[in-house]
């Protein structure tokens, strides 16, 4: 059987491909952004805080890491305007992926601080530090910096998840991808270009986060790369 592939085909809707790439980029830079630094939080408040606030976390983040993005997506989009709020397809699918990389950046950030030694703390009393200075300098910088590849593992395979959110009508790139094939009909030709694009988005991202870990924690955070990426269900 012959197939007769008409990448031309798709050139008159290459401005929904370009928007689809900007809202996916959009939503993933400011969900990691939100994402790293509310887990950067959370970690730390479990880190210092008493048994009940370790529980909440602790309970937020296994409920996250051991439910469908999907289903965190649904919950947002659809649950939340029978509580009286309403949001957008944009909007939910900010709010969802941000949740969901909070408790998978807690769990990482919490691993990193776990490793640090109870010597350093107590080197950083001895020259008189104070809690948030110990709390910054000495426990989140080079804990950070210990699971810096895995958190930016998990930062790249957010942007790929966000193809789940076309599920609630947010028009990124699987979305657009879905609305160029229904005009078409070259399934081949549009899943082929999108895989291409998504390839090329998560290169560049794992390139930019190495960089930025270059400059940020020297080459001990970067010394592998960037490629064991844990599994993560959708």
């Amino acid at each position: 059987m012959s197939y007769t592939f008409q990448f031309g085909a798709l050139l008159p809707y290459k401005a929904d491909i370009l928007a689809g790439i900007w809202l996916t980029l959009k939503l993933s830079f400011i969900s990691i952004l939100l994402g790293g630094l509310a887990g950067a939080v959370l970690a730390s408040l479990r880190s210092t805080s008493g048994r009940v606030v370790r529980l909440v976390i602790d309970a937020y983040v296994e409920i996250i890491r051991n439910t469908p993005f999907l289903v965190q997506l649904f919950i947002v989009y659809f649950g939340l305007p029978g509580l009286g709020f309403r949001v957008g397809a944009d909007t939910a699918a900010l709010i969802g992926m941000t949740i969901n990389l909070t408790a998978y950046s807690t769990e990482i950030i919490r691993a990193g601080i776990e490793a640090i030694h109870k010597s350093q703390i107590e080197a950083g009393e001895a020259l008189g530090f104070t809690r948030f200075q110990i709390l910054r300098h000495v426990i989140i910088v080079p804990a950070v910096g210990k699971v810096y590849p895995a958190l930016c593992s998990q930062f790249v395979l957010m942007m790929l998840a966000s193809s789940i959110c076309s599920a609630i009508s947010t028009p990124e790139l699987a979305a657009a991808a879905a609305f160029v094939e229904s005009q078409t009909y070259r399934s081949f030709e549009v899943y082929i270009l999108v895989t291409l694009i998504y390839l090329t988005l998560a290169l560049v991202l794992r390139g930019a986060l190495a960089l930025l870990g270059l400059w940020l924690f020297g080459r001990r955070a970067v010394r592998r790369p960037l490629a064991a990426m844990p599994e993560v269900s959708a």
